[in-house]
């Protein structure tokens, strides 16, 4: 399937450009001052005597959110060179890599001057920054005017076409930069999730089923729950990059099922941080083989990220707390068996500093009886996609926990212990992210492929046939920047600013799959019985939850405006 990179590199430079590596190594340069000059301008404009202003940051939103857009989108461009450049060395860059990287780097180069959508409705444009200066000579540069100009071509388009009728059924290219466990493990969690999930998944949503506790007993077999859990407690001690590949093809199977193994991975990073010795012994075993099922408790009413103004309080009482208030978007509670609660442990306190976190255990409910247990009841919330878990809002009053089960035994950790956990929290929703979008383009190329109209399949319109190369490419370069991320976990180096710009970029790609997907149906895409409108519902929600887009966009520029470089 695959040309050498020297092969790739005689093909007519209206298909792919010559020298493409060196190309892209430039046009990265190209971006990167073009970032720093962007970076320039946006701290005049929110800083105050050398520094960040929150007002100003809040006045200067669009500004501040886009710039965070300029500097994902440098990144992106950043992992997908040298990815390519891995590749290269390995002699397997072929001809749909190559083809790939240069549309992928022909688009974004191309929004970076003259506007990023950062959705639907918001576009951020260089003058926004103070940077058409900058912008005009980033366009001016003669690489990135090549790339730009010539990258995406209908020749080019055309040509990538060609490989992706052989992309059903695995990863959107053939190569994706993973060693030989990896890919065995992708290999053998795709096979699992098209024989126990695919064939399913569409009526447990339409019905809002739950997962059948046999298939989550299959994930806990396989290993799911365990993944990053260190083999002294029972776990595979695989890392994040694993983690990746596993939720990846779960969500692409079904986005409930890769996201059953979040609340362990959150539970289980909670733990490992923040536990004492006896609850790492007590709690991550039973976590590891899916014995015990967590969730995360954190989100209350009228609070959505501003965790600092969380009311639910814990008061001692002998050797216990009492838990008294309310809870929601709780996923997968009722038949949780331990609960991680953040709650306000010091009532004289009304930001983060009084926040502490418990380990909850709880009897395992039905629907009939969602929450057997003294001191707590709750209201399923009904929700347009995310289901197989399924939402609910809880109200805690007086709800006894032993003393010994506050998280590490020290109040006052709570937001601290959270914190910890948002790097690998963001990296496993990207991950999802990607899942879905994979999902997306599989759905809309085989429909495409037999789809036939005026005497053709509709895959040979170029408006259609471009539609999935343009997922193919975005899919390039966030997966990229996903597993770069998880790299750098697995490494012990922060990341947790490459981990927020995957999840931002991660859940755009993702619903403009879903939605190119549906377009590509036409009036199919619109009917329930066709799996691919529940993919477009279950992207919809990876935008807002783990940090929304807007809170992600301002973390990330504030974390580039903090550093020095």
């Amino acid at each position: 399937m695959s040309l050498s990179v020297s092969e790739a590199g005689t093909a007519p430079a209206s298909i792919i450009l010559p020298d493409l590596l060196t190309k892209m190594g430039d046009a990265v340069k190209a971006a990167d001052l073009f970032v720093a000059e962007a970076k320039t301008a946006l701290n005049a404009l929110v800083s105050t005597d050398g520094r960040i202003d929150r007002k100003k940051m809040d006045i200067e939103q669009h500004a501040a959110h886009g710039f965070g857009w300029v500097a994902t989108y440098a990144e992106t461009l950043r992992e997908t060179e040298s990815w390519a450049r891995r590749l290269s060395d390995e002699g397997k860059f072929g001809e749909i890599e190559a083809l790939l990287s240069q549309i992928l780097f022909s688009r974004y180069l191309a929004e970076l001057v003259g506007g990023i959508p950062m959705n639907q409705g918001e576009i951020i444009r260089p003058h926004e920054l103070g940077v058409e200066d900058a912008a005009a000579s980033l366009a001016a540069t003669p690489v990135v005017k090549e790339l730009i100009t010539e990258g995406i071509t209908q020749a080019s388009m055309a040509a990538a076409a060609k490989f992706l009728p052989d992309a059903l059924g695995r990863a959107t290219v053939e190569e994706t930069g993973l060693d030989e466990t990896l890919s065995m493990i992708r290999d053998q969690f795709r096979r699992f999730s098209d024989d126990r999930i695919v064939p399913y998944a569409h009526e447990w949503h339409l019905n809002n089923d739950y997962i059948p506790m046999d298939v989550v007993k299959d994930m806990a077999e396989l290993g799911v729950f365990g993944l990053t859990i260190p083999e002294e407690f029972g776990g595979l001690d695989l890392g994040k990059t694993s983690m990746c590949v596993v939720s990846e093809e779960l969500s692409r199977a079904y986005i409930g099922t890769g996201s059953l193994g979040t609340r362990s991975e959150i539970a289980g990073e909670l733990i490992l941080i923040g536990g004492t010795d006896a609850q790492k012994e007590k709690y991550l075993p039973l976590i590891a083989s899916g014995e015990i099922l967590p969730t995360a408790v954190f989100t209350e009413p009228n609070t959505g990220s501003d965790l600092g103004s969380l009311k639910t309080r814990a008061v001692k009482d002998g050797d216990a707390y009492k838990i008294t208030g309310n809870k929601t978007w709780i996923t997968h509670p009722v038949r949780a068996d331990l609960m991680t609660v953040l709650v306000r442990t010091d009532p004289a306190t009304n930001n983060f500093s009084g926040l502490s976190m418990f380990l909850c255990e709880k009897p395992r409910g039905d629907d009939e009886t969602p929450f057997p247990a003294d001191g707590m009841t709750g209201g399923e919330i009904e929700v347009l996609g995310y289901r197989g878990m399924k939402e609910y809002e809880i109200g805690f009053d007086d709800f006894a926990v032993p003393a010994e089960n506050l998280l590490g035994e020290v109040e006052g950790m709570g937001f601290k212990h959270l914190m910890a956990t948002f790097e690998g929290a963001r990296i496993q929703t990207a991950a999802r992210a990607i899942g879905v979008a994979q999902c997306a383009f599989e759905l809309g190329l085989k429909y495409a492929l037999d789809r036939v109209q005026f005497g053709r399949p509709i895959f040979e319109f170029p408006r259609v046939a471009n539609k999935l190369v343009m997922m193919a490419a975005e899919l390039v370069g966030v997966r990229q920047l996903t597993y770069y991320s998880a790299r750098q976990k697995d490494s012990d180096k922060r990341c947790d600013l490459e981990a927020g710009m995957a999840k931002l970029l991660g859940a755009r790609a993702a619903w403009a799959a879903a939605d190119n997907a549906v377009q590509i149906h036409g009036g199919n895409g619109f009917a329930l019985e066709y799996p691919v409108s529940r993919v477009l519902q279950d992207a919809r929600i990876l935008n807002i939850f783990e940090g929304a887009g807007e809170i992600q966009a301002m973390v990330i520029a504030r974390r580039v405006l903090d550093t020095k470089n």
